[in-house]
C-alpha cells in the first residue's frame, strides 16, 4: 500500500459525509452529507470545498455532461446544474412511499444511474433496488431492501456487486452490460459480527473490492473470487461510509464519514468523524462514470 495512513483532506464534521464519485474531467470530487440535504465539490489542486444545499435529503451524486451532475433523494432522481443550482426532478418511483429515501447510487459505463432506497425510520424490508436507462426510463430490478448501499463492477463489467447492509454481505450478480440486465445472485463476501456493517464500496483494476464498514473504523479489502479479505484500511472515525478512487492515476482514494450515530466519549476520541479522508493506493480503482454516457 502505497500510503500507509489516511489524510484528513478535509475536516467537515459532517453528520452524514457518503456518496463520492470523481469528475475526471472536471479534476473534483463529488459527495454528499446526505441529511443535512449538502451536494459538495471538492477541488484537491485548490483545497476548496463548495456546498449547494437540494433542500432534501440527498443519497449520492454523479457527473453528467456540461455543468450537470446528478442526484438521488428524498424525491427520486434529478439534474442539478453546478452553476446556477437548479434542481431539476427526472422521475420519483416511490412517491407513495414518503418514509423512504434514496441512499447509494452509481453509474454504469453506459451512462445508467443505480440507485436504491430505505426506511427513514429504520424500518426494514421497504427499499427497492432502481435503475434509470437514459433512454428508456426507471425500472425496478427488486424490493425487499433494508439500506441499499454499495455499488460495484468488476473491470471486465460481467459483474455487478451490490450492498444491503444489515445482510452483512457482498452479492454479486452476472451483469449484461448491453442491456443492464442483471442474474445469477450469490454472496461473495461474508462480514463477520462485530466489525461493523458495509456501507459503500469501490472496485480497482485489480478486481478486488473496497468496502467502507459502519461501525468498523475501517475500509477493507477483498478478493471477491475467494471471498478473502485481502486487508483494511484504518479510518480515524467509526464510522466509514463510502470511498471511490479518484486523482489524474485513480490511485487515490477517498473515504467519506460520518458524526452520526456516535456517543459523545467517541467523538472525543476521534475528532475527525466525519471528515473526507484520503489514501494513496498501489493499485489503480475503475473509473467513475457519468449519466447519459
Amino acid at each position: 500500500m502505497a500510503g500507509s495512513e489516511v489524510e484528513l483532506v478535509l475536516d467537515v464534521k459532517a453528520n452524514l459525509g457518503e456518496g463520492p464519485s470523481w469528475d475526471a474531467e472536471k479534476r473534483v470530487l463529488y459527495w454528499v452529507n446526505i441529511m443535512a440535504g449538502e451536494v459538495h465539490i471538492y477541488d484537491p489542486a485548490q483545497g476548496t470545498d463548495r456546498t449547494i444545499s437540494v433542500g432534501s435529503p440527498v443519497g449520492a451524486v454523479v457527473p453528467g455532461k456540461g455543468n450537470l451532475v446528478y442526484v438521488v433523494t428524498q424525491q427520486g432522481f434529478h439534474s442539478l446544474d453546478i452553476e446556477t443550482e437548479q434542481l431539476t426532478p427526472i422521475v420519483d418511483p416511490e412517491p407513495e412511499l414518503t418514509n423512504n429515501r434514496f441512499n447509494d447510487g452509481k453509474c454504469d459505463p453506459e451512462g445508467r444511474y443505480w440507485a436504491g432506497t430505505m426506511s427513514l425510520s429504520g424500518e426494514q424490508g421497504t427499499g427497492s433496488f432502481y435503475c434509470l436507462d437514459p433512454k428508456t426510463g426507471v425500472r425496478k430490478l427488486f424490493g425487499d431492501v433494508s439500506c441499499s448501499n454499495g455499488i460495484a463492477w468488476s473491470p471486465d463489467y460481467r459483474t455487478m456487486y451490490y450492498i444491503d447492509s444489515p445482510t452483512l454481505q457482498v452479492v454479486a450478480f452476472d451483469y449484461d452490460r448491453a442491456t443492464g440486465d442483471i442474474s445469477g445472485k450469490r454472496v461473495v463476501v461474508q462480514l463477520g459480527e462485530g466489525e461493523g456493517v458495509p456501507d459503500g464500496m469501490a472496485s480497482d483494476a485489480a478486481g478486488n473490492l473496497w468496502v467502507a464498514q459502519w461501525g468498523g473504523y475501517q475500509v477493507s479489502h477483498w478478493n471477491p473470487a475467494t471471498g478473502e479479505k485481502l486487508g483494511s484500511i484504518a479510518v480515524p472515525s467509526a464510522n466509514a461510509s463510502s470511498c471511490c478512487f479518484g486523482g489524474d492515476d485513480l490511485r487515490d482514494l477517498y473515504i467519506t464519514s460520518a458524526r452520526t450515530d456516535n456517543s459523545e466519549d467517541v467523538l472525543a476520541k476521534y475528532p475527525q468523524s466525519g471528515g473526507l479522508f484520503r489514501i494513496r493506493l498501489d493499485v489503480p480503482g475503475l473509473p467513475t462514470h457519468r449519466y447519459g454516457g
